[in-house]
């Protein structure tokens, strides 16, 4: 008898921290799309403006474009921001979401810039 409460004890320890994960990778999206999302397209609208020539007349319907393709997804912005050095692996070392976004980067692999 005592080993079957044991057994559930330890199942809902484990329950509470996949929940306490769960939630600290539903933060991290969040985040995402909070503070980096607007981060990135600022920094695309810029590029567009530096980059516009009579061969990428970079309108305001490309931007819209661009725009659209990387907010797509979280996994999306995210890539957009590291590629464009708006954070690095360090910010994400530092702000413990290294793994949260190693996890995005698998879920969404389907979504992601190749």
């Amino acid at each position: 008898m005592e080993i079957i409460a044991l057994i559930a004890v330890l199942f809902l320890a484990w329950l509470i921290w996949q929940l306490r994960r769960a939630k600290h990778f539903t933060k991290f999206k969040r985040q995402i799309i909070q503070e980096l999302k607007p981060k990135v397209i600022a920094n695309i609208i810029e590029e567009m403006a530096e980059t516009r020539s009579e061969l990428h007349p970079n309108t305001t319907a490309h931007q819209a474009a661009t725009i659209s393709y990387w907010s797509a997804s979280a996994g999306r912005i995210l890539q957009a921001a590291l590629m464009r050095e708006i954070i690095n692996q360090q910010w994400l070392i530092e702000s413990g979401n290294l793994r949260n976004s190693q996890h995005l980067f698998h879920i969404e692999q389907d979504k992601l810039h190749r």
